[in-house]
């Protein structure tokens, strides 16, 4: 883009005028794509999703396994989507958690349609295996205080707590803090398993897996704020640790994404590869509609642009897209050769494009609003200019 414009600078066109005739083609980019460039594809077309995704690892070390990155990727997506008031909502972020877990082989990987967190029950004697529970509740106890006062305070003072939340009759009671041994012994009587020092993150994910509500007191507690939404809770020992399991939720809206390989390098390498493909689908979610690939729109957004304009910055910006090929091809990444995008079936989400082109123009214009440059850097050789102390000094040994 800065390219295209030094032959007009040279010229001694203002910059303001290169500018505006960049944003106006930026303005015809965004048409363009968004009109007769892209085409729309159905959210609910698993196999054309899957053959997008599947272009985004097909080049990557996750290649060998890309149909179940694929399905993992679109079942984690379609896991976390939202959709209320007429917004959706896709964040994979807060409510696609991915847990890494060294030994076996990558073909072990699978998604989760509820929460795993690396923490077992407080008490040996709680239990590990809960199925279609009657009902499940979060109870987060917060303050520096809270959960030290109930070791510091009489047995009464722990045991109504506990009556608080044995009352609503739980299975099982996730806290982000800790769990006195006096409130174990009432609660194991009672038949609720705990668990203890939960993140902050998978609480929220806990509590959006089976419908519950997390209350900061237990005298806040109702029965509204019970959640049944899970089918399953089991805890499972992988290795020398042990894995609690919130599964078989009605309407989770929350996954774990449970990943296996031989080592770190290999499932660190994985989650990276299975990332891109998580964005991928996303954006295709949240923007279901793609442009051909391998260059293919570059060349045609080029000639809508060269069509339009026949002198200037904005026909040079047409020319800085390279223009060589006919629109519908691009080139193939692995063998070079020009072919047929369309049959290809290499696509990219339009959502991205469109961010490639207004980063690119806004930086080209950004750049070309500068007028000089100050640096307050020393270069070499220059002399250092002797400060008022040191000017007084010379004069005196020169007055000698």
């Amino acid at each position: 883009m800065l390219a295209a414009a030094e032959q007009f600078l040279e010229q001694q066109m203002h910059p303001t005028v290169i500018i505006r005739q960049y944003r106006q083609a930026l303005e015809d980019m965004v048409q363009f794509l968004e009109g007769p460039l892209s085409v729309p594809i159905d959210r609910n077309d698993k196999e054309a999703l899957a053959q997008v995704v599947k272009g985004c690892v097909g080049t990557k070390f996750l290649s060998r396994w890309s149909d179940l990155a694929v399905h993992i990727a679109l079942d984690a997506v379609n896991t976390v989507l939202l959709e209320e008031n007429g917004r959706t909502e896709v964040d994979i972020k807060r409510y696609a958690k991915i847990e890494k877990i060294p030994g076996g082989s990558v073909e072990e990987s699978q998604i989760l349609k509820g929460v795993m967190v690396n923490k077992d029950v407080t008490h040996p004697k709680m239990r590990r295996y809960i199925q279609k529970g009657e009902s499940q509740t979060n109870v987060e106890i917060t303050g520096e205080a809270d959960f030290t006062r109930m070791l510091e305070l009489e047995e009464e003072h722990v045991k109504r707590q506990c009556d608080e939340i044995i009352i609503l009759k739980p299975d099982v009671v996730f806290t982000e803090k800790g769990v006195s041994d006096l409130a174990q012994h009432f609660l194991l009587k009672a038949g609720i398993s705990a668990i203890r020092r939960v993140r902050k993150s998978d609480n929220n994910r806990i509590a959006r897996a089976c419908g519950a509500t997390i209350v900061n007191r237990t005298e806040e507690l109702q029965e509204s704020d019970v959640g049944t939404g899970a089918g399953l809770f089991e805890i499972k020992k992988i290795g020398d640790e042990y894995f609690c399991y919130i599964t078989e939720c009605k309407n989770p809206k929350a996954c774990t994404i449970l990943l296996r390989g031989a080592s770190k390098d290999i499932l660190n390498e994985t989650e990276r590869n299975l990332q891109d493909a998580l964005q991928v689908a996303r954006n295709i979610i949240l923007s279901p509609r793609l442009v051909p690939g391998g260059g293919a729109i570059e060349m045609a957004v080029a000639q809508r642009l060269l069509q339009k304009a026949s002198h200037g910055p904005y026909r040079a910006l047409g020319h800085a897209l390279d223009p060589n090929t006919p629109c519908a091809w691009g080139i193939n990444g692995e063998t070079g050769e020009i072919v047929e995008q369309d049959k290809k079936g290499l696509w990219e989400p339009l959502a991205v494009k469109l961010q490639t082109y207004k980063t690119a123009v806004e930086t080209a214009i950004l750049l070309l609003r500068i007028d000089d440059i100050v640096s307050g850097s020393k270069k070499k050789g220059d002399k250092e200019v002797p400060t008022p102390s040191q000017m007084q000094q010379q004069e005196a040994q020169g007055a000698e």
